[in-house]
């Protein structure tokens, strides 16, 4: 373990693996609201977090962070090893640069609730737009990379059809294709499935349940999904209050939770549910 911080590795870490996220006394605020308080998390490599919680907990800020897209006030994040939110100079850290993140950033993915796709472009050519303007390759590459991906999920037979005549579930499964084109270590999924009916859920679910078992990805989950966060993660986070009011592996956090807090909000979510 390195001596950047105390905090502990994640369970399932060697006392000698490098987390392959970790967050470090991070704060956010907006203005008067710190919306989270000092975290301390590490995720091993190929560990899967799903992170619960009631609205307004921090969860979904965790995820925009590690994407760059929320600078964060105080701390430091780090991805496989490297600072993400910093960068080394003279002996110290100081705050990254846009260069400096673009590279850290390309080692982490991140599937959006509202898919995010571009919807001039074919499924095909969503899927190859950033590894041939972002990685370099050439288009037959980033195509061969993109068919296979596509195949994967379900959609090979819809190479050149448009967003708009895809179904929810379809559409995100091309935005998880996508991210993993650019053959991400991190892949961050938020509440992917709250934009899609009912009947869709399973489908994308089902998608990213076979991701796991196909790639050796660390994924870091929030989800309202108890049952698949139950069933796929190997850690639950229960986030309150801007802090991780309660941890551990599901069937613990799930079946007998420590905190009243954490046992009130499984409650009224399963019975919602």
């Amino acid at each position: 373990m390195n001596d950047m911080t105390s905090s502990p590795l994640s369970p399932t870490a060697s006392d000698t693996q490098e987390p392959m996220v970790r967050f470090s006394g991070v704060t956010k605020r907006y203005g008067d609201l710190t919306v989270l308080d000092n975290l301390d998390l590490d995720v091993a490599p190929q560990e899967k977090v799903a992170i619960i919680g009631p609205s307004g907990s921090g969860k979904t800020t965790v995820l925009r962070m590690l994407m760059t897209l929320e600078p964060i006030d105080e701390g430091v994040i780090y991805v496989d090893g490297k600072p993400l939110t910093h960068m080394e100079s003279n002996g110290g850290l100081v705050r990254a640069n846009e260069k400096y993140l673009r590279s850290v950033r390309g080692n982490i993915g991140m599937v959006f609730q509202h898919f995010n796709l571009f919807p001039h472009m074919t499924v095909l050519r969503n899927c190859t737009e950033a590894p041939i303007n972002v990685l370099g390759l050439s288009k037959a590459e980033a195509e061969e990379r993109a068919v296979e991906l596509l195949e994967l999920v379900g959609l090979g037979d819809k190479l050149g059809e448009y967003p708009q005549r895809l179904s929810g579930g379809q559409k995100q499964r091309v935005a998880i294709a996508r991210a993993l084109a650019m053959r991400p270590k991190v892949m961050l999924f938020d509440e992917v499935t709250s934009a899609l009916d009912p009947e869709l859920v399973g489908e994308v679910l089902n998608a990213i349940r076979m991701l796991g078992k196909q790639f050796q990805l660390t994924m870091l989950m929030v989800t309202h999904q108890m049952g698949f966060a139950k069933e796929f993660a190997d850690r639950v986070c229960f986030f309150y209050e801007g802090k991780i009011h309660e941890e551990g592996p599901p069937e613990e956090i799930f079946n007998s939770p420590k905190r009243e807090r954490t046992h009130q909000f499984l409650s009224a979510v399963l019975e919602a549910g």
